[in-house]
């Protein structure tokens, strides 16, 4: 694994970047210098995660180069270096190593993968304990880490949002499925007691095989509304059994699932898909979405998304960190964030604690005609 220098990139050939393997990229900012601030983002770039954590850095990226376009930090340019996380043990303990080599690096900033988020989260604190881990998507609330500061709403705030809004309209019993057993073995006894606290019956459902093969294994006696956890290629396998099936379902879904990519894929042909979102709608109206798009048209060809305006919010968080820190360095950054002060990002508010009273959800529709419904 290398770092490898970028020159200016459009989008398609970004990502294609990403997905050779490359082990390391650094995106123009452009090389670092003393006067620069270095900046690290991780990505699961392995199946499950790999088309999420693609719209995500574009997001990202087009904040750092908006941040640039206008001066910077006093003048200081940031220097966003993505490093590549393929799921292994050996994969972690190069990324460690090579933030521990990145010289003067400032903040690991909007990481990828709920795993992987977890992982170096519990690294970073242990092993370089004054290093910012800002913004991860996501997290799950039992994993606040001492140095990770995540702004998204985590896995368990999104799981109670979905349950509670079913609950609310008089749903009584709902289905959870799981990607796979080991997931179920890990956040079936967190998500069973979320459902007690709402008075919600659960059936909880994992693949002993294949996704396909549990969706087709549906009784009439199934519930009809089913929450799943996972990403969107198990949701697309699910999806698959769940089109054999001649009873309707509805499918609730954790905003890890990409609606743009099962929209293309025809997934909610006759099974509509209702995913939870930790950031606005790309059309919403507000100044932080407007600015979003606006930057996101004049540096890419594509379509605006939930994923990438997060990577694009995780980086306004983070710049908002080094503009009100007394200075753009590691120390400074960590002393700033560690106050947990509530942060206004043209319209979207955030904290970065998990004792905050309230963080953003919402939810978006996949109806059976490939619209999506706000």
């Amino acid at each position: 694994m290398h770092r490898l220098p970028i020159p200016t990139l459009n989008r398609r050939q970004l990502l294609g970047s990403a997905a050779l393997g490359l082990g390391a990229w650094s995106l123009p900012s452009s090389a670092q210098t003393s006067r620069s601030i270095p900046i690290i983002q991780v990505l699961d770039t392995s199946p499950s995660q790999v088309d999420l954590s693609k719209d995500f850095v574009v997001g990202a990226r087009a904040a750092w180069q908006e941040c640039n376009r206008q001066g910077g930090i006093n003048g200081r340019t940031i220097t966003h270096t993505v490093l590549e996380y393929d799921g292994s043990p050996d994969s972690l303990n190069w990324v460690l190593q090579t933030i521990q080599a990145t010289r003067n690096c400032t903040a690991v900033v909007g990481t990828v993968g709920s795993r992987l988020a977890a992982a170096l989260g519990l690294r970073l604190a242990t092993e370089i304990p004054d290093m910012p881990h800002i913004a991860p998507w996501l997290q799950r609330s039992s994993e606040d880490m001492p140095t990770t500061f995540g702004i998204f709403a985590t896995w368990q705030e999104q799981i109670h949002f979905a349950l509670r809004s079913l609950s609310s309209v008089g749903v009584q019993t709902l289905g959870v499925v799981y990607a796979s057993s080991s997931d179920q073995q890990s956040n079936q006894a967190d998500v069973q007691a979320m459902g007690e606290r709402l008075g919600v019956q659960l059936q909880h459902l994992a693949p002993r095989t294949n996704l396909q093969e549990l969706a087709q294994q549906l009784t009439e006696s199934s519930p009809r509304i089913l929450v799943f956890l996972g990403g969107s290629p198990e949701l697309a396998q699910w999806a698959q059994g769940l089109e054999q099936q001649n009873r309707q379902r509805y499918v609730v879904a954790l905003s890890d699932v990409n609606l743009l990519l099962l929209q293309q894929m025809g997934v909610s042909r006759k099974t509509p898909v209702i995913a939870t979102q930790s950031v606005p709608l790309p059309n919403a109206p507000m100044p932080l979405v407007r600015n979003y798009r606006d930057i996101l048209s004049k540096l890419y060809d594509e379509p605006a998304s939930p994923h990438s305006l997060a990577g694009y919010t995780s980086a306004r968080f983070a710049l908002e960190a080094l503009r009100n820190a007394s200075s753009p360095q590691r120390s400074s950054v960590l002393q700033w964030l560690n106050r947990r002060t509530p942060v206004d990002l043209g319209g979207l508010q955030v904290q970065a604690s998990n004792q905050r009273k309230q963080v953003f959800v919402t939810q978006t529709m996949l109806d059976s005609k490939g619209r999506l419904i706000g």
